[in-house]
């Protein structure tokens, strides 16, 4: 009887070290991956590209709850790997690209004809990409994350500065996305056809690994 026992407590816990070990090896793996969750780790240096999720629109509106400001059809950003550390950690990335096709945007503003250009300044800017599907933008120290806008106007053309601190977006493995809503950007300088806070919603599906062959999509773990 005694045997029995012991040999059932040894079973026991083994079965409860195998179980315990199944997550802590599943999380062996890195950060950002390809070829699904916990596969093939994104090397460092990797080349991140995404544009706008199929069928959506980025848009800096003028209030959180409204729809006046602006929209773009077409806009993409690229990124550098870093870091990609052993999950769950953070990776992070330097975006040194991000652009908006202006030929895309359209603005419902009153006394604005039309969008001449939206560029983002400052660059590059650094992402955190978190394993829980944070992702943060930062600028560069003493710097801001910054957009401008030039519009047209029945008063001639303008520019628009909008500034914000860092932004926050959510990472998705469902499609490969990142996903940013109601980012708040504050004017910093432009005329009073500028409206005095915009707020960014955006979706960029999927992103890829440009610097592998078919760049794979790329996964957060």
């Amino acid at each position: 009887m005694r045997t029995r026992t012991s040999l059932a407590l040894a079973a026991a816990v083994t079965a409860l070290a195998l179980s315990a070990a199944g997550p802590a090896s599943a999380a062996d793996g890195s950060v950002l991956t390809t070829g699904g969750a916990g596969g093939t780790a994104v090397a460092n240096g990797a080349v991140l590209n995404s544009s706008l999720a199929a069928g959506t629109s980025a848009t800096l509106y003028s209030s959180s709850t409204g729809t006046s400001g602006l929209s773009c059809t077409s806009s993409k950003f690229v990124a550098s790997v870093v870091d990609n550390p052993t999950a769950p950690g953070t990776a992070t990335e330097s975006v040194t690209e991000h652009t908006f096709d202006s030929s895309s945007c359209t603005s419902n503003v009153v006394g604005v004809l039309g969008v001449t250009s939206i560029k983002v300044d400052n660059l590059p800017y650094t992402s955190a990409v978190g394993s829980d599907g944070s992702v943060t933008i930062t600028p560069a120290a003493g710097s801001s994350i910054q957009t401008t806008a030039v519009l047209r106007t029945l008063l001639g053309s303008i520019t628009c500065v909008y500034r914000a601190p860092s932004l926050s977006g959510t990472a998705d493995n469902a499609d490969n996305s990142i996903s940013f809503s109601k980012q708040q950007f504050t004017k910093f300088s432009g005329s009073s056809l500028c409206f005095s806070n915009g707020y960014f919603t955006a979706k960029y599906a999927p992103v890829t690994d440009t610097t592998q062959a078919d760049s794979p999509a790329v996964f957060v773990n």
